[in-house]
């Protein structure tokens, strides 16, 4: 008989298909994640019975707009983004008339005023008990305005309301800049909202495969004892993507990767692989153990950068045998810009468990393929009892693969059949997708429904952000001073700059073939 292990990052004592009766308000609701993203992941909800059996769901935008234009809207966009399709008719007819539009500036009283009114008629409608979700799906500059706007018009409740009601806000990335711009901005929120009320998004926290990382690494104790400094020698984290920056130049010539990607996703990623055991499973817990992490990492050497990181730009070149142009082509993007589409860091985590182990994080755009993975590189075996000239064994790899192909695999040694004692490489393989029958479940649709239910768990807490500006932005302040003189420095198609190459093979180490 198989045991299923619970989940360690998910709160047991919680029912699963039932979460409180809410009013979801997305802010910047015309934008493209909204569509793409949002709106399919409750409607995904809806169809497996995990949204609250009485919601309703608004979207504010500043455009003109009916109710009936942004529902057809969110039709097409679910019927071309949803990962159940074609779209089932009765659920969206139902699911259909919970979605409503309410058009205003996000500066202006009277539209805060008439959300309100709109709100309560909805709330009488749905029997929603006054619970409010906000989401804000806005440029970050309207963060702060929009927060203190709900504040003044009553939509933000106070915690532990006598009636039982609540609020919560959820907060897209980017969360600030740079470590000044994070802390206003912390500043700012929390004047009108707790750490209980404040949901920091990051959606790669939402993926089957991470929430699975510390099942795997805490319930397999085959793993967790191999887990240190003893037996692992170094770690590559690797988020590659395709595609170019698209129609987001000039949102990413104001980020670049190390912004974009890095100080989110990849740190949170670094965090789940280098955490110590939490005491429970609780939110707090685990949040504990990450900012733990964080603050073990030492700081990048400013003096000697380029030993520890590595910056990068494309150029043209070929993707799937089409050409492509470089970034400095793209549509919104200066003809001499500096913005990183690369980056990739070598970093050192000063404890007991991960001393003199490197970890290498890279990420960059118009590389070969789609894939994020974390590979666990083993130490060899100690002598040469089957090592030749010809043929020596590869070092044991644990490939954690975040997507796509969602899976886990171990590389190990065995021998060719036959009479001679070669040896070959050979994989062990699990995927997701094969083993359950079904893909997993898009991110945010875990995230939205974890925020209705008010476990935070799978969400940024302010001291994890804080920290990871602090290790980050003075390698931003450095870059931003010392202009790069070789841009583009890789060409589109290939994986990055040679400097990356080189940011290992100082250390005796390549990047692994992906």
């Amino acid at each position: 008989m198989t045991t299923a292990f619970p989940n360690p990052l998910e709160d047991q004592s919680r029912p699963k298909k039932n979460v409180d009766p809410c009013i979801l308000v997305i802010f910047g609701a015309t934008g493209d994640l909204t569509g793409r993203k949002l709106v399919p992941a409750l409607y995904n909800l809806a169809r497996e019975g995990q949204l609250p059996g009485h919601f309703a769901c608004v979207g504010f935008a500043r455009r003109p707009k009916s109710n009936e234009e942004f529902r057809q809207e969110m039709q097409d966009a679910v019927n071309r983004f949803s990962r159940n399709r074609p779209v089932d008719p009765d659920v969206w007819q139902s699911f259909n008339n919970q979605l409503f539009y309410h058009q205003s500036e996000f500066d202006q009283d009277e539209g805060y005023d008439a959300l309100r009114r709109l709100l309560d008629q909805l709330d009488k409608k749905f029997s929603t008990k006054g619970n409010r979700v906000f989401y804000l799906s806005t440029q970050p500059s309207y963060f702060p305005l929009i927060v203190e706007k709900l504040h003044h018009h009553n939509l933000i409740y106070e915690p532990n309301h006598p009636q039982g009601k609540w609020s919560r806000v959820i907060i897209e990335k980017p969360f600030g800049h740079d470590l000044q711009s994070a802390e206003q901005l912390q500043t700012e929120i929390s004047k009108y909202l707790t750490e209980s009320q404040t949901y920091r998004i990051d959606h790669y926290l939402g993926k089957e495969t991470v929430q699975n990382l510390l099942v795997f690494r805490f319930s397999n104790s085959i793993f967790e004892s191999l887990w240190n400094n003893h037996h692992i020698d170094h770690v590559q984290i690797t988020v590659s993507e395709e595609m170019g920056i698209g129609t987001r130049g000039r949102l990413w010539e104001e980020s670049g990767m190390l912004r974009d990607i890095v100080q989110n996703h990849m740190m949170q990623l670094l965090c789940l692989v280098a955490m110590e055991p939490p005491t429970n499973l609780k939110a707090d817990a685990i949040h504990a153990e990450k900012i733990k992490v964080l603050n073990a990492i030492r700081p990048l050497p400013l003096k000697r950068l380029s030993e520890a990181a590595v910056r990068g730009q494309y150029g043209p070149g070929y993707i799937d045998g089409k050409e492509v142009k470089g970034y400095r082509q793209e549509d919104n993007v200066s003809p001499a810009s500096s913005v990183e589409t690369y980056a990739a860091l070598k970093l050192s985590i000063d404890n007991w468990r991960w001393d003199g182990v490197p970890f290498y994080l890279r990420a960059g755009k118009r590389l070969p393929k789609r894939a994020t993975e974390i590979a666990i590189m083993f130490k060899r075996s100690p002598g040469y009892l089957f090592s030749t000239d010809t043929n020596k064994p590869e070092p044991n790899i644990l490939v954690i693969r975040i997507q796509p192909d969602e899976g886990i695999s171990l590389k190990m040694n065995c021998k060719i059949p036959g009479l001679s004692q070669l040896i070959q490489p050979v994989k062990m393989d699990f995927q997701y997708g094969s083993y359950f029958g079904s893909a997993p479940p898009e991110a945010y649709e875990r995230l939205i429904c974890d925020c209705m239910s008010g476990d935070n768990t799978l969400f940024a807490r302010a001291d994890e952000a804080l920290a990871s500006w602090k290790l980050l932005t003075p390698v931003l302040e450095y870059w931003a001073s010392e202009k790069p003189k070789d841009f583009p420095n890789y060409a589109s198609g290939t994986w990055g700059p040679k400097t990356a190459d080189e940011l290992l093979m100082r250390d005796g180490y390549q990047w692994r073939l992906i």
